[in-house]
């Protein structure tokens, strides 16, 4: 059975549709047998699907678009160049950025820092997600408050959820938190540990 985490004291994301009522686990699967290698399914833990990830085929930014169940196009992920870091956005259909997840060095594990405009403050705000992929885990958390905003772990899985593929986790989001936010944050640390061969756990 999964954690609880606690409330956040306000709404923080970018797609109020997508704000979590109570502590939510998502499962990431990569997509089986995709002719891509980067389709991913994601659901409630209660099997409820909530976004479809569609990755390009041969395409160069290794771009991947994100959809509502009702087939609306809410964002691409994109590799951002010429940056130090690796370094991702996330873009509305219109090209405008609405997040952007930079790594950084890390002694034990990866760490990045995702900013981006709270919809309901219209204020900044940055989360960082730190952890030991070598250890399945890691923490998101609000830089402003220092909530615990969200947590990656492949041990709250069952056999049956991981029997297709190791790109296979829980990802539990604080009530208060968006859903398509912490999941697009997922999405880019795992291209920027896939580009590195080290796979995301």
């Amino acid at each position: 059975m999964a954690f609880q985490l606690a409330p956040l004291p306000q709404a923080l994301g970018v797609f109020a549709q997508f704000t979590a009522r109570q502590t939510e686990t998502l499962v990431l699967r990569e997509k089986v047998m995709s002719l891509s290698g980067d389709s991913f399914e994601i659901k409630l833990q209660s099997g409820q699907p909530v976004l479809r990830v569609q990755g390009k085929v041969m395409s160069i930014s290794g771009r991947k678009s994100v959809y509502d169940m009702a087939g609306t196009h809410l964002f691409d992920i994109v590799k951002e160049h010429l940056h130090i870091h690796a370094t991702f956005a996330a873009l509305d259909p219109s090209g405008r950025k609405l997040l952007e997840v930079k790594s950084s060095f890390a002694l034990l594990g990866s760490k990045a820092t995702a900013t981006f405009t709270n919809a309901t403050t219209g204020t900044p705000e940055s989360l960082q997600m730190k952890g030991n992929w070598f250890d399945s885990a890691a923490d998101i958390v609000d830089l402003k408050s220092g909530a615990t905003v969200g947590r990656i772990d492949r041990k709250l899985l069952s056999g049956r959820d991981i029997l297709f593929g190791q790109q296979t986790y829980a990802l539990t989001v604080a009530p208060g938190a968006d859903m398509a936010l912490m999941v697009a944050m997922c999405i880019c640390m795992d291209e920027k540990n896939n580009e590195s061969k080290s796979g995301f756990f």
